[in-house]
């Protein structure tokens, strides 16, 4: 894997992100879904920058309580295969345990056997189907669970 840091979401990032989210997910969050999140309680936001402090992924994570989800991760098409994404989750992750969190749930595409294989490498496994949760096109989501404070519920 090439170097990285992961650092807190800024202002300045939302139209790089939201640019990222449109060319990754065809139901895409816009700019100012960006925007509400920003320094919202109990929302992780993140971003990966390369060795040369360029952007290339960044990721969503929800908590409440001591439960989490994990609502959004995407890396840089070019970036891929390199490692930046499973860095962040191991990141969002960590954060996520280390603020209480003890289950993070996510929903991914049943197609998307790269995601669920780095996923399944982080310690989530697949719990339930929501049948024709995604639209555009309609697909089934998977949905995987993890226990990042090393315990089971």
């Amino acid at each position: 894997m090439t170097g990285g840091v992961n650092r807190p979401m800024r202002p300045e990032d939302v139209p790089w992100v939201a640019a990222l989210e449109a060319g990754t997910f065809p139901t895409p969050w816009d700019a100012d879904a960006f925007r509400r999140l920003l320094g919202r309680s109990g929302v992780l936001l993140r971003v990966r920058e390369d060795a040369d402090a360029c952007p290339v992924a960044y990721g969503v994570l929800w908590c409440a309580a001591d439960q989490g989800e994990l609502a959004n991760l995407a890396v840089r098409a070019d970036a891929r295969g390199r490692g930046h994404g499973g860095a962040l989750l191991d990141h969002l992750l960590a954060a996520a345990a280390a603020g209480g969190v003890r289950a993070v749930f996510l929903e991914v595409r049943a197609s998307n056997d790269d995601a669920r294989r780095l996923y399944r490498t982080r310690g989530f496994r697949e719990v339930g189907v929501r049948a024709g949760y995604y639209r555009s096109p309609r697909e089934d989501a998977v949905v995987m669970r993890a226990d990042p404070g090393g315990k089971r519920l």
